[in-house]
């Protein structure tokens, strides 16, 4: 008789929460501590030829603001990139990547579309500029996982139907699925609408849920890797992590951790 085995997010949970903001503008600093109150990870997209500038922060402060949450690339210069040749393209990825890594120093992996311009030959680059992700502006006001992460579209901009995609999240129940909630914006939003309430009442209402992870793009991406690279035996009895961090998985309901490294029988 089959068993069910299902992939769980970390701790076993089936929910999971990311942010993505923009620009890196001043407003930021807020933002950043609104999510730190309520335990919520953010992936924040940086044009590393704007830093410094009265706008934008600083250089010296990106490795300490952004500490706990991803930094990841916008382009140095934020151009309408489809309409750019494409080796001015890999310029200004590979330029921003290199800027903000001195600036963080961790490998920068992600990327959003500045102005959501891309093409499938940007897609296709990403890869060897060492890009992981790419997110694209619109929203699915949906919960699923990414089918293509060059191409990756967020549940919703915080301006469309936040709270009510939000109290859907939590309704969500059924752990026979993962769910992913994903919200894109940018800080300076708040300010110019005068409603940095709704931010932090969405952060509010969804934060510090023991059913959910709070995670940046990256940890989400490396997970997923992590999850498609577990093998299991022939008969499912039991199960292979190469990598280096614990799988999690739900066997007959039951939650079982997968150490990297470590071979784990099942059932």
């Amino acid at each position: 008789m089959p068993h069910n085995i299902y992939r769980c997010f970390p701790g076993g949970k089936h929910k999971a929460l990311t942010m993505s903001y923009d620009d890196g503008r001043t407003y930021d600093r807020k933002l950043v501590e609104i999510f730190n109150q309520y335990g919520i990870k953010g992936t924040f997209h940086l044009n590393s030829g704007f830093l410094d500038d009265d706008e934008h922060i600083s250089r010296s402060e990106v490795k300490t603001l952004y500490s706990g949450h991803e930094v990841a690339c916008h382009t140095v210069t934020h151009p309408t990139i489809a309409r750019s040749p494409l080796p001015q393209v890999v310029q200004q990825v590979l330029d921003d990547r290199k800027e903000l890594e001195s600036l963080v120093g961790y490998p920068v992996r992600g990327l959003s579309y500045p102005n959501g311009s891309y093409s499938e030959a940007i897609k296709s680059v990403l890869p060897a500029l060492g890009i992981a992700y790419s997110r694209v502006v619109g929203d699915t006001h949906g919960f699923g996982l990414p089918n293509d992460l060059y191409e990756w579209k967020s549940t919703c901009h915080h301006t469309h139907s936040l709270m009510e995609d939000g109290n859907a999240f939590l309704a969500l129940h059924k752990t026979q699925y993962l769910y992913l909630m994903y919200v894109w914006g940018h800080s300076f939003e708040f300010n110019n609408d005068g409603n940095w309430n709704l931010i932090e009442d969405f952060c509010k209402l969804v934060g510090n849920k023991e059913d959910t992870w709070y995670a940046t793009n990256i940890q989400i991406v490396d997970y997923l890797h992590l999850c498609d690279e577990l093998r299991f035996s022939a008969d499912g009895s039991f199960v292979y992590n190469p990598g280096a961090d614990t799988a999690y998985l739900s066997v007959d309901g039951k939650m079982v951790e997968v150490p990297g490294g470590k071979s784990v029988t099942l059932y």
